[in-house]
């Protein structure tokens, strides 16, 4: 059983990195910065409502795969790839829906910001989750999980998520059909699926698999800050 201390700890280290990105990522505007209770909502969503939703609903669909015999050499890969990556990017955008957030979607880049605030929420709490269940393991390889997770995992959270709030907010403020913001999911769903692949599977071993997938979160994010940074330019 866990003491008061070691759960201190425990939510420290797995919430305060998500909160710093949610910083580093708001002050990338330079004008018209988001107001911080949309990007305390925006967070919270992906802590709470988007992560219980996304548990819900891949345990929904894991069921049949996991009593089917003959997909039951790819559950894992299907769980991974496909299942998780599309289920946990419809639920953490959704967070741009709410009214507080969605009235103060007034620039292109705020979709970019929201959704990406809501990746790092839902990161935070899985940092949780999955730091709980590596308490077991030992110290230093619980400090190189979550050291792991911090980074790669965050970013990636943040990076995709980014896009499909980038999608929506497009066809807010345009008023266009919804239908405008599926090339932005349908990316950052992939975008999820590749990564997760790179981390999982040994096809190159672990260390490169790692490192490969470093070097794609930093690419990604790399690429949503120059993007803000460039509508936010036009609007100074």
């Amino acid at each position: 059983m866990l003491t008061l201390m070691t759960w201190g700890v425990l939510v420290f280290v797995s919430f305060l990195p998500p909160l710093l990105y949610t910083i580093w990522i708001r002050n990338t505007e330079r004008c018209h910065r988001q107001q911080w209770i949309t990007i305390f909502l925006c967070f919270l969503w992906g802590a709470t409502i988007a992560v219980v939703a996304a548990l819900v609903l891949e345990i929904f669909l894991e069921i049949p795969l996991r009593f089917s015999s003959s997909h039951s050499k790819m559950t894992p890969f299907l769980i991974t790839i496909i299942i998780a990556p599309v289920i946990e990017e419809f639920t953490k955008p959704l967070a741009l829906q709410l009214r507080t957030v969605k009235k103060n979607l007034t620039e292109l880049e705020d979709g970019l910001i929201y959704g990406a605030v809501a990746g790092l929420g839902f990161s935070a709490t899985e940092n949780l989750l999955y730091g709980y269940s590596f308490l077991s393991e030992g110290f230093l390889m619980f400090s190189v999980f979550m050291a792991f997770r911090s980074f790669g995992g965050c970013l990636l959270h943040a990076s995709a998520t980014a896009l499909t709030g980038y999608g929506y907010g497009k066809t807010v403020m345009k008023k266009s059909s919804f239908l405008g913001f599926l090339p932005y999911f349908f990316l950052a769903i992939f975008l999820h699926g590749f990564y997760n692949f790179l981390v999982s599977y040994e096809f190159v071993g672990v260390l490169s698999g790692l490192g490969l997938a470093f070097l794609f979160v930093i690419f990604t994010i790399t690429l949503i800050r120059n993007k803000i940074k460039a509508l936010d330019a036009k609007t100074c």
